[in-house]
């Protein structure tokens, strides 16, 4: 994986940090793969890294089939989601019958990913076997993204352990990913690096919380116009770390 943000080439202008290109590695690896290769791939990490917007990019790039698992699911949602997102807008009949009809419907454009989010709620629910017939059954590629716990639940599932291609490991925002996003939200308003690297470094390189570091930034500059731009010494906002406020004792 590449050291920076880079550009690829889809026909967009979307700037491409470093968790979004190491997604659509991970993706083109496993479609290009060899006959007899497994065709699952694993995405993971912890929350806020930018897995899902990873998975957006990806999904426009190769018009992915995409599910967010929701944890009220079960086998039979997430048949339901797949089939709406393949454009059967009331899919009827028993799992089984609806697993069949997707791998049908999969197997007519087989380079087209299935992206599946949050895939360790249903590892932990137990009906990541429906995923596996689809995948063994349709041979698509079959990206599972979830968080950092993730590759640890499936080693107890041995047949769909031993079906993973790769696993790849979201990371921290590096400094030139956190620039990238400043320069994305702010424009023309300069920022001093100093300012950055204290952005990603109190935030833990979340992106989720950069960003919103940075639209604060943003909105206070706007406000207070300060001169040369955003500077460590001069912005005057606190920067949020996520952190919960410590609890009170409920004493006037």
């Amino acid at each position: 994986m590449a050291d920076r943000p880079k550009n690829v080439n889809t026909g967009q202008s979307l700037i491409v940090l470093s968790n979004v290109l190491a997604f659509v590695e991970l993706a083109m690896l496993v479609k290009d793969r060899s006959p007899g290769l497994p065709n699952f791939g694993v995405f993971s990490g912890f929350s806020g890294y930018g897995k899902t917007y990873a998975a957006a990019y990806v999904r426009n790039l190769m018009r992915g089939i995409y599910v967010e698992v929701g944890s009220s699911w079960t086998s039979k949602t997430l048949a339901t989601n797949i089939l709406y997102e393949l454009g059967i807008v009331n899919p009827r009949g028993s799992v089984a019958d609806m697993v069949e009809q997707v791998v049908r419907l999969l197997g007519d454009e087989p380079d087209r990913p299935l992206i599946i989010d949050e895939a360790d709620k249903m590892v932990t629910k137990g009906y990541v076997e429906i995923v596996r017939e689809i995948a063994d059954k349709s041979q698509v590629p079959v990206l599972l993204i979830g968080e950092e716990a993730l590759p640890q639940l499936l080693v107890r599932i041995e047949r769909v352990h031993n079906r993973v291609l790769k696993f790849v490991q979201a990371q921290p925002c590096e400094e030139d990913d956190t620039r990238a996003l400043a320069q994305m939200i702010l424009g023309d308003t300069p920022i001093e690096d100093a300012l950055i690297v204290a952005i990603r470094e109190k935030t833990q390189g979340r992106a989720r919380r950069i960003v919103t570091n940075l639209a604060n930034a943003r909105d206070w500059a706007a406000t207070n116009q300060p001169a040369g731009g955003l500077t460590l010494a001069n912005y005057g906002a606190l920067i949020a770390t996520g952190d919960a406020p410590a609890m009170r004792n409920g004493k006037l």
